[in-house]
């Protein structure tokens, strides 16, 4: 059973183990049902001398990789108490880099593909539009909560606007000011004028971006916040402002040629003071409305027809996708019916914000910077979303939807963070189960301990493994957060179930210094054999262009190695 240099592997795969030599196999040793298993240089050595059939080249590469396992293995025994504290300490240390961990809940660093189409297209808008165009949009969604009802109607538009109302109006207060919707919302192209009173007075009058169906009405000058104040004249609102006489009263007193000329291209006109009342009979619907004398309810479908325009009607056209959904017309293209109605506020951006008031007086006491504006904004459409479900009665026939960019990053922050109950759990039920199934009632063969050990150690290297990720950059997300500390785990107790069943195997006739080699020889190409294949599985699905999977990808390659 000694080696022969003249067979290819022998010499460098070594001597078999002294218990192989000493005496007689038993007849139902590994060695002799699966010999190219637990030592595949004895095979190739039987294969040469004409004893056995089988492939050599396999073998030898097999002998070669069992040879170099069995001095590992060897080598760790011999300095076992050296090899856990580094081992421990080094898995400590890495698993300190959790502390950097950053969290992706970033839709579009998520899931659009780094250079693709979509990419480009938002970062040319980006350049060639600039950031004024970037705002976030909170909408509010009505329904009928009897499916395919057409809303359409008075009572679900007054309904609509009553829940648009007490939207507008949430404020906030932070850092000892109040936040409105006048405040924080964005507004396109607030002019500049050269006089000063005007200037103050237009700057509080300008409307904000609404894109409502209620823009076809009257009432839709009741979402617009702001007022002025003009001696001898009542506040001046947009439900009461009439810009054309408004510019007639001003002119008296300063030229407005160039306002007046802006206002008449953006075709402003008498802006909502000339259109219909959705209910005639209210005391502030205008003299002007056109249905205010016989007290006639609009034709709803007919004035939504087209869509809404803003206070502007050139620039300001709301298209029917925007406002209405599940539309019906006729053949002549008429809009019948309609099953939802939807209104969205644009705010501003942090960074549009933070522009907007660096210079301003009353915030100076704050330390104003971007990050309180993020949260400003933030908690204005948190309550936004709260107001707006507190608006309609639980006995309306009407159902409001309110969505906001900060509830959707909610949702993912919520499905990323990690749920320390649950993971606990999943590894105590594993610590459970490992304890169980490896106790004996042969107290020297019973590894209960074994299996407590094995768990505690692959939580250990699922903390470091991610703790590495982080030191090298790699953000987490809602799959890595929720399913990859249970894939690792399983992935891991599997291989610690098959060395410490080898390690039982080896049985008591190899010398104590050589059973850690041994169980390396038999299981250790298995386990790196498994771990290679799943590198090499999800080194081909981090090819993915999705941002998300691919570094779910990259990490279960790092903890796999």
């Amino acid at each position: 059973m000694a080696s022969d240099p003249s067979i290819p592997g022998a010499s460098i795969c070594g001597e078999l183990p002294p218990s192989y030599t000493r005496s007689a196999l038993p007849a139902n040793s590994d060695l002799l049902r699966r010999p190219s298993y637990c030592h595949a240089a004895f095979a190739l050595k039987q294969i040469s001398k004409g004893k056995a059939v089988g492939q050599k080249a396999p073998l030898w590469i097999r002998a070669r990789f069992q040879a170099l396992l069995f001095s590992l293995g060897c080598q760790i025994q011999r300095h076992c108490g050296k090899v856990l504290f580094i081992g421990l300490l080094v898995f400590g240390a890495l698993a300190v880099g959790l502390r950097v961990a950053a969290i992706e809940t970033d839709i579009e660093q998520l899931w659009v593909e780094a250079g693709s189409r979509v990419s480009r297209e938002l970062r040319y808008t980006k350049e060639k539009q600039g950031e004024e165009t970037v705002f976030t949009s909170q909408m509010l969604i009505q329904t009928s909560k009897r499916g395919g009802t057409n809303i359409l109607t008075q009572e679900a538009l007054l309904q609509h606007l009553e829940a648009a109302q007490a939207a507008s109006k949430v404020q906030v207060s932070l850092y000892g000011k109040s936040w409105d919707l006048n405040k924080i919302c964005y507004k396109s192209g607030v002019p500049v004028i050269e006089n000063g009173m005007i200037e103050r007075m237009i700057d509080k009058l300008f409307p904000c971006m609404i894109v409502t169906p209620l823009d076809c009405f009257w009432e839709g000058a009741k979402l617009q916040g702001g007022s002025a104040y003009l001696p001898g004249k009542p506040d001046i609102q947009w439900m009461n402002l009439d810009p054309v006489q408004l510019m007639e009263e001003l002119g008296q007193f300063t030229s407005l040629e160039g306002f007046r000329e802006m206002l008449e291209k953006a075709q402003v006109g008498h802006a909502y003071m000339n259109r219909p009342c959705l209910d005639p009979t209210d005391p502030d619907c205008p003299d002007s409305a056109p249905n205010k004398v016989l007290c006639e309810c609009p034709d709803i479908a007919q004035e939504l027809r087209g869509g809404c325009h803003g206070f502007s009607k050139k620039f300001m056209h709301w298209q029917e996708e925007l406002i209405l959904g599940g539309r019906a017309k006729d053949s002549q293209n008429a809009l019948l019916s309609a099953e939802a109605l939807q209104t969205m506020y644009l705010l501003m951006s942090p960074k549009q914000l933070y522009e907007h008031f660096k210079d301003d007086y009353d915030i100076h006491d704050i330390n104003w910077n971007e990050e309180k504006a993020t949260a400003i904004l933030e908690s204005w459409q948190r309550k936004f979303v709260e107001v707006a479900h507190q608006s309609i009665l639980q006995n309306s026939s009407q159902s409001i939807h309110a969505f906001s960019t900060t509830t959707l990053n909610d949702i993912m922050k919520s499905f990323s963070d990690v749920s320390v109950i649950r993971v606990a759990g999943g590894y105590l039920l594993m610590l459970a189960y490992a304890c169980v199934t490896m106790l004996r009632w042969d107290c020297a063969k019973s590894q209960g301990a074994v299996g407590l050990a094995g768990v505690l150690l692959v939580a250990l290297s699922v903390a470091s493994g991610l703790g590495l990720c982080s030191l090298l950059g790699i953000s987490f997300n809602a799959a890595t957060t929720q399913v990859l500390p249970f894939l690792a785990l399983g992935i891991g107790v599997d291989d610690m179930f098959l060395l410490a069943h080898a390690f039982t195997e080896t049985g008591y006739n190899i010398p104590f210094k050589e059973r850690t080699g041994e169980c390396l020889r038999r299981t250790g190409t298995s386990v790196a054999l498994t771990s290679i294949n799943n590198m090499i599985a999800f080194f081909m699905a981090a090819l993915v262009p999705i941002p998300a999977l691919r570094a779910f990808s990259l990490q279960v390659i790092v903890y796999s190695f």
